[in-house]
C-alpha cells in the first residue's frame, strides 16, 4: 500500500469566482458570521476569508459542536473571546445554542446600533454575511434559523454556487455565500483534515490511504472508544495492517479472502462523519 502524501487537488473556477463575490458584497453587511466545524476548527478556517474580512466585526459560530468533544469546545470557545471575536458551539440540525445568535450579533454591532438609534433608524435592519468552507453547514445553519427550507442543503462539498439573502425577523437578515476553500495548503495535516469532515470530496482522494491517516490519529488519541465501538486493541505501527483488522473485524472480505480494505475505508469515514465513534475533536487550542 503507497503511504505517500495524500494528492488533493481540489480548487475548482467557482471557488475564485465565490471568492470575488464575497470581497464585492462585504460591503452590503454589518458584520460576518464565519462558521467553522467545531472537530476542526483550524483546518475549517479559511486564512483567505480572514484576510477578506479585515476589521468587519466578526462571529465565529462552532458548529456541529454535538459531534465534537464537549471539552475541547469549551476550550476554542475561550480561545476565541480571548481573540475578542465572539463564538458560540452551535447544532445546526438541532438548533441547539441558535437562539444565542442574534443576542451575539447585536452586542457586536452594539456601537452601530447606538448610532442608529440617535439618527431615528430603529427601524433598520442588521445585515450577517455567512461564510465557511464547504459542508461545513453553512444552509442548515440558515435553515433552522430562518424557520423553513429555502436555503438549499446537501451533503455534498460546493452544493450553494451564488449568494443568497434570507430575512430573519424583522432585525435582521442574513446573506448567504458559497463555501471557499483556498489555493494551497501550507500544512498537509489542515488537508487532511478537511477530507476527513467532508469538505473535500472523496472523489479526489485516496480512500484507503485517507482512512489509515483517521485510523492512525483514533489509536493515538481515542483507543477507547474503536475498543467499544471494533472491540480491537492490538492494533499496530502498520496503517495498512490497521486497516486490514478493521477490515476483517467487520466482516468485509473479498474472493480468496483477501480484507476488503477499500469497503472498509469508507465505512469508517462515514461513521466517523456521522458521530458513530462517539464525540471527536482533532483539534485544540493549546497545540
Amino acid at each position: 500500500m503507497n503511504e505517500n502524501n495524500l494528492n488533493i487537488n481540489w480548487y475548482p473556477g467557482h471557488m475564485a469566482k465565490t471568492k470575488r463575490l464575497i470581497t464585492d458584497d462585504l460591503k452590503l453587511v454589518d458584520a460576518v458570521a464565519e462558521i467553522v466545524d467545531a472537530r476542526v476548527p483550524v483546518s475549517s478556517r479559511n486564512p483567505d476569508l480572514l484576510h477578506i474580512i479585515g476589521s468587519k466585526p466578526h462571529i465565529i459560530l462552532l458548529n456541529k459542536a454535538d459531534m465534537a468533544d464537549v471539552h475541547i469546545t469549551q476550550k476554542w470557545e475561550d480561545y476565541f473571546k480571548s481573540l475578542g471575536i465572539p463564538a458560540i458551539p452551535v447544532d445546526s440540525k438541532t438548533g441547539r445554542g441558535i437562539n444565542a445568535f442574534k443576542d451575539t450579533v447585536k452586542s457586536a454591532l452594539s456601537g452601530k446600533l447606538a448610532v442608529y438609534k440617535e439618527k431615528g433608524m430603529t427601524g433598520k435592519k442588521l445585515r450577517v454575511m455567512v461564510v465557511g468552507v464547504p459542508n461545513v453547514g453553512k444552509s442548515s445553519f440558515i435553515n433552522k434559523i430562518v424557520g423553513n427550507n429555502r436555503a438549499k442543503v446537501e451533503n455534498r462539498p460546493g452544493v450553494t454556487r451564488s449568494n443568497q439573502w434570507f430575512s430573519v425577523d424583522k432585525e435582521l437578515e442574513l446573506l448567504d455565500t458559497p463555501g471557499v476553500l483556498w489555493p494551497k495548503f501550507d500544512d498537509e495535516t489542515v488537508g487532511e483534515h478537511l477530507a476527513f469532515t467532508g469538505s473535500i470530496s472523496d472523489r479526489i482522494l485516496d480512500i484507503e490511504l485517507l482512512a489509515m491517516r483517521l485510523l492512525d490519529i483514533l489509536i493515538r488519541y481515542y483507543p477507547k472508544m474503536l475498543d467499544e465501538r471494533f472491540k480491537i486493541t492490538d492494533f499496530s505501527d502498520e496503517q495498512y495492517d490497521n486497516l486490514c483488522k478493521l477490515a476483517v473485524k467487520r466482516g468485509m472480505i473479498i474472493k480468496g479472502g483477501e480484507p476488503d480494505t477499500e469497503r472498509v475505508a469508507q465505512k469508517l469515514l462515514e461513521e466517523f462523519r456521522n458521530c458513530k465513534l462517539g464525540r471527536i475533536t482533532l483539534e485544540v487550542p493549546d497545540a
